[in-house]
């Protein structure tokens, strides 16, 4: 399983013209990609680490605060996540130009997996996390604050 999390300063989704998700203030839109051989350990440490994630400013200006330190901050905005399905993350380009997507799991793996992951990670951070629609054409809008953005890759864990 592999995600790339992008600090942002608000964000949305967009399907069929309808916002799906979105939010304003300081958070985090994570885009997650399922491997076949993921498992829910997988999503488990996953959720986990990005629980745990310090990547807000604390008030030296340091990264030191996590998703959950800064949550309801200012105006009460602050500490959302938007998470949305994102095969790509497992495209091969080594022959070619045109990307193989071998790597990706298919739908009966790919989609429980989805499903879970944003369900545990709301449960781990106390409130709802927004999401796309599995397969869907989104239209995913944010400002990346700072620019941060980190990828994970449980397969790479050490």
């Amino acid at each position: 399983m592999r995600i790339v999390i992008q600090r942002a300063k608000g964000a949305s989704v967009v399907i069929n013209g309808h916002i799906n998700a979105e939010f304003q203030g300081l958070g985090f839109v994570i885009l997650l990609g399922v491997e076949a051989t993921d498992t829910l350990e997988d999503v488990e440490w996953l959720v986990r680490k990005v629980a745990a994630l310090r990547v807000f400013d604390d008030e030296n200006g340091v990264m030191n605060r996590s998703i959950m330190d800064i949550a309801g901050e200012h105006d009460g905005t602050d500490g959302n996540i938007i998470v949305v399905s994102q095969f790509t993350l497992f495209a091969s380009t080594k022959k070619g130009n045109r990307p193989s997507w071998l790597r990706a799991a298919p739908h009966d793996i790919s989609v429980p997996l989805y499903h879970a992951f944003v369900q545990q990670l709301s449960n781990a951070i106390g409130r709802p996390v927004g999401h796309g629609e599995f397969g869907a054409d989104m239209k995913v809008s944010l400002t990346n604050d700072g620019p941060v953005t980190i990828i994970m890759d449980t397969h790479q864990k050490e």
